[in-house]
């Protein structure tokens, strides 16, 4: 099974008041490169999420949020009303001192801007909570995980498609290769026929071996038969992939090169560039796989 780099979950949950969300979505990355942004309630569960990002997400580049929504909560906010009116005193006294007059909404609103005027609440994360939280949490990740496996899928269907496109082409060759042998054979007679003496059948047999030889991709043929192969089966039987497939990738892509370089016919080289066109896309499809 392959899954997708590419992912998205996300779980809505309430606990006294408060809505908490959890969302995750990723895209493609070489390691995990993990953001996480959490509400400062949270944050000594930092480690743990991190620690289940990791074993579940694996790889991609990823942003990990759980935000509240306190749109329910009948809290208000805490003045300090001592260090309020101190302030308050310090101000009326030094604009009479230097003779400015102020107003008292102005002054009001510049007061409450002031450090330790309006007191933070410390909200104490209870295990009730951390429960109800830890469980959207997971039920968001399962969300993102049937994204990726979903998106994987269409992954696959692709990937094969242009497995078995490479594969019919490198079958095309075969006609045009005895064709080709046919070609070379001419070329040489007729550079031997411009000479004044007559070559020594012998020597011409040799020379047309060595050509022969040269140009011969059976080898190339079967090696890339064999990653073709093995690119399938890896995607159907193994997990987290994307780095063998891509290995494997690269291996097809030295004997297509390699076919290219021997191809000495026009045909064949057409062949070996679309063979190279559904390399490139596999390569980059690749990149989006776990």
């Amino acid at each position: 099974m392959i899954k997708s780099m590419t992912g998205f979950g996300k779980k809505d949950a309430e606990f006294s008041g408060k809505k908490v969300t959890v969302e995750i979505k990723s895209l493609n990355s070489k390691q995990l490169d993990l953001n996480l942004k959490i509400s400062g309630v949270y944050r000594e569960k930092e480690f743990e999420l991190r620690s289940l990002a990791t074993k579940e997400i694996g790889r991609g580049k990823v942003d990990f949020s759980i935000y509240m929504d306190y749109s329910h909560d009948d809290r208000e906010p805490i003045i300090n009303r001592e260090i309020f009116a101190a302030y308050h005193r310090q101000m009326i006294n030094l604009a009479k001192e230097n003779g400015i007059k102020i107003k008292n909404e102005p002054i009001f609103q510049t007061i409450l801007k002031l450090p330790d005027v309006l007191k933070a609440e410390k909200l104490e994360l209870i295990d009730p909570e951390w429960k109800v939280v830890y469980e959207a949490v997971l039920e968001a990740i399962n969300q993102f995980n049937a994204f990726r496996i979903q998106e994987g899928e269409a992954l696959k269907k692709d990937l094969t498609a242009r497995v078995e496109a490479i594969a019919q082409k490198l079958e095309a060759i075969e006609p045009y290769e005895k064709e080709r042998i046919e070609t070379v054979r001419n070329r040489l007679k007729d550079a031997f026929s411009e000479l004044q003496s007559q070559p020594d059948p012998d020597r011409f047999q040799q020379e047309l071996i060595f050509y022969i030889e040269k140009l011969d991709v059976n080898e190339e043929k079967v090696r890339l038969r064999n990653h073709l192969k093995y690119f399938i089966s890896t995607m159907n039987d193994e997990d987290n992939v994307g780095r063998k497939l891509g290995f494997i990738g690269q291996e097809m892509g030295r004997e297509i090169n390699t076919l290219g370089s021997k191809a000495n016919h026009a045909a064949i080289q057409k062949l070996v560039v679309e063979m190279k066109d559904e390399l490139e896309k596999i390569k980059e499809q690749v990149l989006n796989i776990l």
